[in-house]
């Protein structure tokens, strides 16, 4: 394929690169059920994109919990990443394109709420961590998703403008961040009645089908056009 141009593309993770939120979903659940909550995969919907710092913090004030946030923390974390390790789905036509932008030499990074421990299990377990050596965690900057910071640390890694950076996401906080960044953004709804959300308003491309409508092929002809 011809060279893209100056760009650079920032890959969220879970739910983006990976199909990780029902692993999400049961330590959740798991960690929730020791302190007597009956959580759901609804109520689990509302934390989609939210970095898990700040998924602790709000499960402590919505259910009342006396357990610290780094306790909760630590409970999740340790819950998630036996599951991430022993399952963890990449979305076929994420692989390709993650592929056709190494092939041709396209600058990746991951940007994501996820822990640095959970994102390393994750990118090393699939094997995306040949193509993305790049990998940026809420938990290294101010503030986690709406805010553009993760985002703009992994620009700042990858030694490009935020114009230059085309964001994929599935979240609406993530489209929001990417949006705060001044970087173009990919959406791909992970939640389908959340397509109608107006964060997702401001997405350069919106594939309203989620991973269903996306192929790696179409994509990479997207950023060809788009291009600076």
């Amino acid at each position: 394929m011809s060279d893209p141009g100056v760009l650079s593309v920032v890959f969220d993770l879970d739910g983006t690169l990976v199909d990780s939120e029902p692993n999400y979903f049961e330590a959740s659940r798991r960690t929730l059920a020791e302190h007597g909550v009956a959580f759901t995969w609804t109520e689990h919907e509302s934390y989609v994109g939210i970095s898990t710092r700040e998924t602790v913090a709000d499960w402590r004030r919505r259910y009342g919990l006396r357990v610290s946030a780094d306790g909760l923390l630590a409970a999740l974390d340790r819950r998630y990443l036996a599951l991430a390790r022993a399952r963890t789905r990449t979305y076929p036509e994420m692989r390709k394109f993650v592929e056709l932008l190494a092939a041709d030499g396209v600058p990746m990074a991951v940007a994501s709420g996820s822990s640095p421990k959970a994102m390393e299990a994750i990118l090393t377990g699939t094997g995306l961590a040949e193509f993305l050596h790049t990998a940026v965690s809420a938990d290294e900057v101010g503030a986690g998703k709406p805010a553009p910071d993760v985002f703009l640390e992994a620009a700042r890694r990858l030694g490009a403008r935020p114009a230059e950076c085309v964001v994929l996401e599935d979240a609406p906080a993530g489209v929001a961040a990417a949006h705060a960044a001044g970087m173009r953004c990919i959406a791909i709804p992970y939640v389908a009645a959340q397509a109608d959300a107006p964060e997702f308003a401001t997405a350069a491309l919106l594939l309203r089908g989620g991973q269903s409508e996306f192929t790696a092929r179409s994509a990479y002809a997207w950023l060809r056009r788009a291009s600076p």
